[in-house]
């Protein structure tokens, strides 16, 4: 059984938290974000500290709230440092370009994808082959990286495709006569 909800989350400097019935909310220097808790989970404020809890102590409400405890502490590093993903281009001719809200990838088929993106979410590229998604919302800058690589994943026998950074593609041979 997970213990992870007995651990508190420590609230950083910069982090405002207020608690109200069922909902949390997270104010810090990359955004504002806010969760509404299950019915059977609490959370308490103590000084610098968040404590999760079970209403009830049954064995649902202990694994929702080490659920809502990782929810609430990804809340809060989003908004004091924020989340980042990394893909990378494989491919001649292969680009990527960041113009406000919108993507331009032009990645092999006989027209340019304009991706939009969603409020709260901002990307960059460095480079030609490299984008940089970054956001305060884990779940949200993990979606959108996911989306963009869904275009054209990975492909096993050349490698082209839009991969994360730290992803390792395993080659295949091709056919033999």
């Amino acid at each position: 059984m997970s213990r992870i909800a007995n651990s508190p989350v420590a609230i950083p400097k910069g982090v405002e938290t207020k608690l109200s019935g069922s909902q949390v909310t997270v104010k810090g220097s990359k955004g504002n974000l806010n969760l509404v808790l299950h019915e059977l989970v609490a959370v308490a404020q103590e000084g610098e500290e968040l404590k999760v809890s079970s209403k009830d102590g049954s064995r649902e409400g202990n694994a929702l709230a080490g659920t809502f405890r990782s929810l609430v502490n990804n809340m809060v590093i989003g908004v004091s440092e924020g989340f980042v993903k990394k893909l990378q281009l494989q491919g001649v001719g292969y680009r990527a370009k960041a113009q406000g809200k919108v993507v331009n990838l032009t990645i092999g088929y006989s027209h340019p994808i304009d991706y939009q993106l969603p409020e709260g979410i901002t990307v960059e590229t460095p480079t030609q082959t490299e984008i940089i998604i970054s956001g305060a919302d884990k779940q949200q800058v993990g979606q959108v990286a996911a989306e963009i690589r869904k275009f054209r994943p990975p492909e096993p026998y050349k490698g082209k495709g839009i991969r994360y950074l730290d992803e390792r593609v395993y080659r295949k041979d091709a056919k033999k006569k």
